[in-house]
Parts: C-alpha cells; sequence; structure tokens
C-alpha cells in the first residue's frame, strides 16, 4: 500500500496535467472498483474544472468547480498512467511492476490540457469518489484522520498528547491513522531508527505526567519530518518498480537505514539490523541503537 511520499508523488506528477483544466471528457469502463461508482461519476465529471489537487493522508482530493471534490486512493495496485503528444508517463508507481495490460485501464480522464489521464488497477483495490466539499468533515474515509506530519499543526506537543496513556507499542500507535495521518511501515520503521527510539517501547512515554511532550516526542517528530521530506524529494520507494512522472525510479529505498536490511549492518552503531513480527507486520530495527 502507498504511503504519503508515494502519493505526495503521485499528485505532484498529476498536478501540470490536471490542475486548472477542464475534464472534457472522463469515462468508467466498467461499473466498479473496491467500491461501486455512484450513478452520476461520470456526469458529475464531466465539464468541470480541477481547481485544485491535494492529498489528505493517503488520498488524493480534486477540487472541481461545481463545488464538488473527487476522492482517489490508489489501492494496492493502481497507477496513473498520463498520455500527452510527448509520449507517456506514470507518475509515482510504486511497490509493483508497472500493468501494460490495458485492459485494466478502468477510469479516463481527457483534459483540455491535451492531456489523458488512465488510471489503471488490476486488483482493483483502490477507489474513487464524489461529494461536495461542504460535506468534507463528514465523509467516512477522511473523518477522524489525525494531523499531516509535514503539516504546520504537527509538533511534539501534539503527537505526546495523542499518545498520551497509550499502553500500545509505539510503533502500533504511529501507524494509527487517527494519531498521524499517512504514515505506514517503511517510514515509522524508519523514524523510529532516526529518533533511536524502540518500536516496542510504549507510546505514553512520548508524555510526561503533566501530558507535556519528553526528549522523545520532540526527536521522533523531527525524525518524522526528515525522513517524509527526504522521501518525496527522492520521488518515493521504489520496492520494485515506482516511477516518477519523469519516467525515473523513485529511489529512496537506496536510503533505508533498517527497513527490508535484516542481517545488514546497522549504519550507525554496526550492529545487525533485525527483524520481528509486531502486529502482523515486519518490524526492522537496531536493537542496540534503539532504546
Amino acid at each position: 500500500m502507498p504511503e504519503l511520499p508515494e502519493v505526495e508523488t503521485v499528485r505532484l506528477g498529476l498536478q501540470p496535467a490536471m490542475e486548472g483544466f477542464r475534464i472534457e471528457r472522463a469515462t468508467a469502463n466498467r461499473g466498479d472498483l473496491r467500491f461501486p461508482f455512484q450513478a452520476d461519476f461520470v456526469a458529475r465529471l464531466n465539464g468541470q474544472t480541477i481547481t485544485g489537487l491535494g492529498r489528505r493522508a493517503k488520498y488524493l482530493l480534486a477540487d472541481l468547480s461545481s463545488g464538488d471534490v473527487l476522492l482517489m486512493h490508489l489501492g494496492m495496485s493502481g497507477s496513473f498512467r498520463v498520455v500527452t503528444e510527448a509520449g507517456a508517463a506514470t507518475p509515482g508507481e510504486f511497490h509493483h511492476p508497472r500493468s501494460e495490460d490495458r485492459t485494466h485501464d478502468h477510469v479516463v480522464f481527457e483534459m483540455s490540457s491535451g492531456a489523458r489521464v488512465i488510471f489503471n488497477d488490476p486488483r482493483r483495490f483502490g477507489f474513487m469518489k464524489i461529494f461536495p466539499r461542504a460535506a468534507i468533515d463528514d465523509e467516512p474515509h477522511l473523518k477522524g484522520l489525525g494531523p499531516e506530519p509535514l503539516g504546520n499543526a504537527f509538533d511534539a506537543a501534539m503527537l505526546a498528547q495523542a499518545c498520551a496513556g497509550k499502553s500500545t507499542s509505539l510503533k502500533a500507535a504511529l501507524l494509527d491513522q487517527r494519531v498521524v495521518a499517512g504514515l505506514g511501515n517503511i517510514y515509522v520503521c524508519e523514524a523510529l531508527f532516526r529518533a533511536h527510539l524502540s518500536p516496542k517501547r510504549k507510546a505514553s512515554t512520548l508524555a510526561n505526567r503533566k501530558g507535556e511532550p519528553t526528549d522523545h516526542a520532540v526527536r521522533l517528530t523531527e525524525a518524522i519530518r526528515e525522513v517524509l521530506g527526504e522521501a518525496i524529494k527522492a520521488g518515493g520507494s521504489s520496492l520494485r518498480d515506482h516511477r516518477q512522472t519523469s519516467g525515473e525510479l523513485g529511489y529512496f529505498q537506496h536510503s533505508f537505514k533498517v527497513y527490508d536490511r535484516e542481517g545488514e549492518p546497522c549504519p550507525s552503531c554496526g550492529g545487525t539490523v533485525q527483524r520481528f513480527v509486531q502486529n502482523g507486520r515486519s518490524t526492522f530495527w537496531c536493537p542496540k541503537c534503539q532504546k
């Protein structure tokens, strides 16, 4: 599943082809993805200008001139292909080989920019939904999401407050989208390593008895911002074939300190990176560095 940097890479790649341009024609080549398309899905898109293309957690949000919002989620195998006179590019492709099977081209946007933006999803775990911008606070997929880790409001005090009194592990808390939005297994492992904090540590240790942030919370907040910023700059992590709009591979995986490096030397202390299963997910860490 894509994490925040991969989704942000997709957004940045789609922006030149979609933002500020009119949807001349939208086509849905099937009746559903993960969920059925709304009966008026295509009608609510045709002729609308995309006034803004944003991201919330792991979702893409296209603001339409009608006052509606098109919410898009990539799922496990979804990717966008932008076709212009200059050729085709797949912005932000992540984690899986690019699908060349055009039978999985499920949604097509013909834009006034001259681009055709095509959503391809072999496993159909992605989805799209339209709702009024005025109802965004009640949208079930967005309701209850925590703060954006790269937003101005996210700081050590906010993270400490969200984790105060939690008996769960620090890693489990960070994967909870209600605590902080957009983080997944890769970047949680990497941020905890940079902050020198054990994934087994209780989340409550980010706050003192008064609920104020401890030094752990300060270090972790800084590490989260740092690792996400570097990953976005690198175009995401290519575990298989993640590509940027330019067609180049995302390369942040070459900067992994612990993720997927079981048995290799720790880059900080020379110890050995270890893996264990935590809440059904592989956790990579250095027991010597992360206390």
